[in-house]
């Protein structure tokens, strides 16, 4: 137990910057409890005032918490959500932030990845390399990414990077830890084409076999295989079905684990999301965030070639 307090320690002052003068809400779910408490533990000694909150687990990812789970996000100075589902694309988590409260979310973070893996990168190269990608996304319009004979074209005119840099020094700084992932929302109408996702599927963990998904002005219209049908069932036949998200992981100690708070932040790996995004730029409430990834693609931006 002493080292995961020590791995706690380290992430609250040297990830989070937790100041004494500060209060904290840890916010878990049944699943996570006891990761909730290493890190209330934790806080208690080194904030002002420090609260740990249970809330019965989610059904997916981006599904909102409860309302008084939400209002101490939003009047605390930090926010650490260690819960099974991302509330990552939530409104409460962009309420919160707006407010200035620094928003850490961990969803299905396990002791496993306490003291192996993406956890353990140096996070000031995570920095640099998650900015220099938001900056050319930040300046690109049009992304195309290519993998087994199928390309997929994207719009990121007018929209904003977010650089997910797993340091939280300023207020309303939000994003997951471990991190390390540059991402933008395309324009919800304008991807068209077919891609290969090899990788991972959040919700349905590590894929045995690719699934070629199809996308036509911006909606996923076809997937393949059993993973493909999963995935289709979890988005259901709505908004959650919308391209939502354009990522690329920035992190080269992150594994493949099918845990996709690791997954997606695996270097030489592209993500795309379906569901809400209007928690980073989007225009799209959907009720769940679904991250697809993608392993060694060919990406270009506009004329630059990323990898």
């Amino acid at each position: 137990m002493n080292e995961y307090l020590t791995v706690a320690k380290n992430i609250l002052l040297n990830n989070i910057f937790l100041k004494k003068q500060e209060s904290i809400a840890i916010i878990t779910d049944d699943s996570l409890q006891s990761i909730g408490e290493i890190f209330y533990e934790t806080s208690v000694p080194l904030a002002e005032e420090a609260l740990l909150l249970k809330m019965k687990t989610r059904e997916k990812s981006g599904e909102e918490p409860p309302k008084q789970v939400a209002e101490a996000m939003f009047m605390s100075d930090v926010a650490i959500c260690i819960t099974e589902h991302s509330l990552t694309h939530t409104k409460a988590r962009k309420r919160a932030s707006e407010n200035g409260t620094r928003v850490i979310t961990m969803p299905g973070i396990s002791l496993d990845m306490f003291n192996k893996g993406a956890i353990t990168a140096d996070y000031s190269d995570v920095e640099t390399l998650t900015n220099e990608y938001c900056d050319i996304l930040q300046s690109g319009e049009h992304v195309t990414i290519e993998k087994d004979g199928h390309a997929l074209s994207l719009s990121i005119k007018g929209r904003t990077a977010i650089a997910s840099t797993g340091v939280f020094r300023q207020a309303g700084d939000s994003g997951n830890l471990p991190s390390g992932e540059s991402f933008i929302a395309p324009l919800e109408t304008e991807a068209n084409g077919k891609i290969v996702v090899d990788g991972a599927i959040s919700g349905i963990g590590v894929l045995t076999e690719p699934t070629t998904l199809t996308i036509e002005n911006g909606r996923l219209v076809a997937a393949t295989g059993d993973a493909g049908r999963e995935l289709l069932n979890i988005l259901g036949d709505g908004l959650g079905r919308t391209i939502a998200e354009f990522g690329i992981g920035t992190n080269k100690s992150a594994r493949l684990t099918g845990n996709v708070l690791e997954d997606e932040k695996v270097y030489g790996t592209i993500h795309i999301a379906f569901g809400s995004n209007k928690s980073f730029g989007g225009q799209t409430d959907a009720g769940v965030h679904i991250d697809c990834v993608v392993k060694h693609p060919r990406v270009t931006i506009d004329s630059h070639l990323l990898f």
